[in-house]
């Protein structure tokens, strides 16, 4: 008789849950995408690749670096301004997040790195800015 284990069923489900996790005391939180094994194409939070349609995803670890695509400062349902970012992750994909600091200190370009936060609303991933850029007088 033939069971399947937990991790083989994990890394084939292509799932949302467990897409964070804390990987232990004084580590940082790791974010875990999918790839198609067919195409190669890396997608966050999806059960089908956008590209190929194929559902044959392997679940992959994530560095924890990318750079922030755009940027929007919000208002609304919270006692100060916030910022929701799109932030380009280095092995392709994309993903909706919060990074640290002033909003608007937070720019198309910057490079940013995972943070040990994790907003305790939404559940999103929060990044850190990586290097102040140099910017010139506007």
């Amino acid at each position: 008789m033939y069971h399947h284990s937990g991790s083989v069923a994990r890394q084939t489900a292509g799932s949302a849950t467990g897409v964070l996790e804390t990987q232990g005391s004084g580590r940082a939180e790791a974010i875990f995408y999918q790839r198609c094994t067919w195409c190669g194409t890396a997608t966050y939070h999806r059960l089908l690749c956008p590209a190929c349609r194929g559902s044959d995803l392997r679940t992959e670890r994530s560095g924890g670096v990318g750079t922030v695509r755009h940027s929007t400062v919000l208002h609304r349902n919270s006692p100060g301004a916030r910022n929701v970012s799109l932030i380009e992750m280095a092995e392709g994909f994309v993903v909706r997040g919060r990074v640290m600091g002033p909003p608007i200190g937070v720019h198309s370009g910057d490079r940013v790195r995972l943070s040990t936060a994790q907003d305790p609303v939404r559940g999103e991933p929060v990044f850190q800015l990586v290097d102040e850029p140099c910017r010139a007088w506007t």
